[in-house]
């Protein structure tokens, strides 16, 4: 727990560091170099699919034993070189400022009326194709991803932190890691990174919707319309292709009263996707500072809900 306040705070001030080896692009490291060395041993769909399998073990059980075994001997040694060392994981493992910082570029950006840039940025944290979108478009895609990441950047690891410190948080940072790597539906990817896809689906499903329950309550503590928030959650949060990634979209959009979702194109091809939220007024520029705040203040609450159980527990 001490660890894991330590490295929260670590990232609330400093962020993603920059020029730094980054454990979870080596967990991406990772998955290149074993993915590259099954494809050797697959002659069919089948053996793509035993290959995915075996890819998911390997690199979640090591993304856990590697940080486990690095703890128990240094707490073997000292257990405050095992602290110092768990609050600089659960800092790398959180993306809480990163999550701001680069939506708040895609602001600025916006703000000094540079479509040019503003689309960059936001290239740089969505799927989506955004060369040809419009200064609504882009701030509702930054919008968009605020929301969403707010789960599996912030609250999933935490929680997972909160259960079994920074292996565990390591374990789910591999498994979303796969997930974004392998884890499509193109021919290269439709055998490998099936277990992938659903591997990351399982295990966000309980934190996705504990997120969005947290999130309803940052919206009432920030005196947003936590209402509407809690309306547009039970109406919309099935409105995705993902079953978790609409959670936190909808109560984001129930809150701002805004509407978040709908078709985009991806590679050039559209994607035709349900809308999430209600059009009650148009998507603004400052929406993205509104979504930010309401990602720390659920983060904010996560952690002190996680602290108060912990010491009922203890």
């Amino acid at each position: 727990m001490i660890s894991l306040i330590i490295g929260y705070i670590l990232d609330l001030i400093v962020g993603d560091p920059q020029g730094f080896p980054h454990p979870v692009r080596l967990i991406g490291n990772m998955i290149s170099k074993v993915e590259k060395k099954l494809r050797t041993k697959c002659n069919n769909k089948n053996d793509e699919k035993r290959a995915g399998m075996i890819l998911w073990l390997i690199v979640v059980v090591t993304s856990f034993i590697v940080p486990y075994i690095i703890l128990f001997v240094a707490a073997k040694i000292n257990i405050i070189l095992a602290i110092i060392l768990e609050s600089i994981m659960c800092y790398y493992i959180l993306a809480t400022k990163s999550l701001k910082d680069e939506s708040m570029k895609v602001y600025y950006a916006l703000k000094n009326n540079n479509i040019i840039d503003a689309r960059k940025y936001l290239s740089y944290i969505v799927g989506r194709d955004t060369e040809n979108l419009n200064e609504t478009s882009v701030a509702k895609g930054a919008v968009e991803t605020v929301a969403e990441n707010a789960s599996d950047g912030v609250i999933a690891p935490m929680l997972f932190m909160l259960i079994g410190g920074a292996p565990f948080g390591f374990m789910y940072k591999a498994i979303n890691t796969l997930d974004s790597m392998v884890g499509y539906k193109n021919e290269k990817y439709i055998n490998m990174g099936r277990f992938s896809a659903i591997a990351d689906d399982v295990a966000n499903y309980i934190p996705s919707r504990v997120a969005a329950y947290l999130m309803i309550a940052a919206s009432f503590l920030l005196k947003m319309d936590y209402k509407h928030a809690y309306k547009i959650y039970k109406r919309d949060r099935y409105n995705h292709l993902s079953p978790n990634s609409a959670q936190t979209e909808s109560v984001c959009a129930g809150a701002l009263n805004i509407s978040l979702g709908g078709g985009n194109y991806y590679g050039g091809v559209l994607v035709s996707k349900p809308t999430i939220g209600d059009d009650v007024r148009p998507i603004v520029l400052d929406d993205i500072k509104t979504a930010n705040k309401l990602m720390y203040a659920t983060s904010i609450i996560c952690l002190i809900l996680g602290i108060l159980i912990f010491e009922i527990l203890e």
